[in-house]
C-alpha cells in the first residue's frame, strides 16, 4: 500500500511540474491579435490556432490527473492512524469531563480529614421528615 502512495504522490509532483511548465508556455489573449497580422506564428509548428488547442487541452489533462492524484492520496491517507482509537471521528469520541467540584471545602484541603457520610437510610428517613 505504501508503494502505491509514492507511485501516486510521484504522479501527483510531476502532473503539477507539467501544468507550471504548460502555463508558463501558453500566450496570453493579447498574443492574439500579433499572430492575425502575421506575427510568424502561423509558421509554428502547430500552427496559427493549433498550439493553443493543443496547450490547452494538455494543461486540461494535467489539472485532471493532478485533482485525481490528490483525491487518490487523501482516500489513501485516511487509513494511516496507528491505534482505532485515532481514526475515530471526532463527533463519536466521548468528551472530556471535568472532575466534579468537591461537596465541601475541607475536602479540597490536603491533609483535612472529611466526616463519613451518613448511610442510605439515615438519608432517606431525613428527608421523608
Amino acid at each position: 500500500m505504501q508503494v502505491f502512495a509514492n507511485l501516486v504522490l510521484i504522479v501527483q509532483l510531476l502532473s503539477a511540474l507539467a501544468i507550471i511548465g504548460l502555463v508558463l508556455v501558453q500566450h496570453g489573449k493579447g498574443a492574439d491579435m500579433g499572430a492575425s497580422f502575421g506575427s510568424g506564428a502561423s509558421g509554428s509548428l502547430f500552427g496559427a490556432t493549433g498550439s493553443a488547442n493543443f496547450l490547452s487541452r494538455t494543461t486540461a489533462f494535467a489539472a485532471t490527473l493532478f485533482f485525481g492524484c490528490t483525491l487518490g492520496l487523501a482516500f489513501l491517507s485516511n487509513g494511516r492512524t496507528s491505534s482505532p482509537a485515532a481514526s475515530d471521528n471526532v463527533l463519536d469520541r466521548a468528551a472530556v469531563v471535568a472532575p466534579a467540584p468537591a461537596a465541601s471545602g475541607a475536602a479540597a484541603i490536603p491533609g483535612a480529614v472529611v466526616a463519613p457520610a451518613a448511610p442510605a437510610s439515615v438519608a432517606a428517613s431525613a428527608a421523608t421528615n
